[in-house]
């Protein structure tokens, strides 16, 4: 899966399936990110990474932090936060030096059964001018099925194999 937006247009397409859809949603991120949660109920796993202020996104739901030292992601040396909330841990991978940015990113859910993990690797990371507009800019495959956003099955982070672990009375 492949998910675009230019400012204007989301495209979501399905490179094996050979099926996009498309909705116009002209904004920011952060408002294309509530339209996909609030209208049409679709989780953007990762989402909260590309907000204007991802620290207010992450930090009122953490209960426990832990520096866990360096570690080098690609080449490049990078810090290491882990976070704990109620319901998911998460940790980032952050480069050191004078313009900081993220390398990686992983969502763990430990109150699914087997704890699935969900990552995101971050690879030449660009901000501000240095960014070229098209770069946004996804082309639908002539013959690819159309698709109205209600027939796009349900995307999640958590595949329907995994169930919510359930804790016996009494057992940790």
């Amino acid at each position: 899966m492949e998910l675009s937006f230019d400012g204007k247009t989301v495209t979501l397409l399905g490179k094996n399936s050979n099926m996009a859809a498309q909705v116009e949603a002209a904004g920011t991120i952060d408002q294309l990110v509530d339209v996909l949660r609030d209208k049409y109920h679709r989780p953007v796993p990762g989402a909260d990474l590309l907000m204007s202020d991802p620290y207010k996104e992450w930090m009122p739901e953490v209960t426990d932090i832990k520096d866990l030292g360096s570690g080098v992601i690609r080449g490049v040396e990078c810090d290491h936060p882990a976070f704990r909330t109620r319901d998911v841990d998460w940790q980032i991978w952050i480069a050191q030096g004078p313009k900081p940015y993220p390398c990686r990113y992983v969502i763990t859910s430990p109150k699914v059964e087997g704890s699935p993990e969900y990552s995101i690797d971050i690879r030449d990371w660009k901000t501000g001018a240095a960014v070229a507009a098209d770069s946004f800019k996804l082309e639908v495959p002539a013959g690819a099925k159309k698709l109205t956003p209600d027939q796009v099955q349900e995307l999640s982070d958590i595949p329907a194999v995994f169930k919510a672990a359930v804790k016996e009375k009494g057992k940790p």
